[in-house]
This record gives structure tokens, C-alpha cells and sequence, in this order.
């Protein structure tokens, strides 16, 4: 689970580039080989594509979730605020 890189909001400069610090710290493949063979990326987008995972993996079915993640999360965030002011606990 990544998320996302908020430049806009850094006015400090605390990053010498996007490219840099998806050099230093982006999930890329040669990052997930490191991984169990099982483990899949999460990101609740919006996404920044090539700077905190590589865009290849983004759209790869054997790895990334994004695209599901993204289109339930409203939905599921929903469900969970209704469940919890309504005091049901089931």
C-alpha cells in the first residue's frame, strides 16, 4: 500500500526531483521481485504514474489492485460512515 506523493502542497523543496525520488523510493519491478510472488499494490488514488509506482505496474493484472481499490473505496467509505452513525455494529 503506497500513497500518494502531495507536491503541490511541499513549498520547501524537501525533493530534488519526481525522478529522484522515484529512483530512491517508487515501487518498481525489480522492488517487487523482492517480494513474496503473491503481493499485490494497493493505492487509493489519485496517483502520481512513474513517481510512487512504476505506470507498468499500475496496470498489471497479476499485480496491481488500483483500478478495484479506487472504484469501491467511495462506496465502501459509504457503507462504513452509515454503519457507524447509525450505531449498528453488525
Amino acid at each position: 500500500m503506497t500513497l500518494r506523493l502531495q507536491h503541490e502542497r511541499m513549498t520547501q523543496n524537501l525533493l530534488p526531483s519526481l525522478r529522484e525520488y522515484h529512483q530512491q523510493f517508487g515501487i518498481t519491478r525489480d522492488r517487487l521481485h523482492l517480494c513474496q510472488p503473491t503481493v499485490k499494490l494497493l493505492h487509493p488514488g489519485p496517483t502520481n504514474r512513474g513517481v510512487e509506482i512504476s505506470s507498468d505496474l499500475m496496470d498489471d493484472p497479476q499485480f496491481s489492485l488500483i483500478s478495484q481499490q479506487v472504484t469501491s473505496g467511495v462506496a465502501v467509505r459509504m457503507a462504513l460512515l452509515y454503519l457507524m452513525g447509525s450505531g449498528k455494529t453488525t
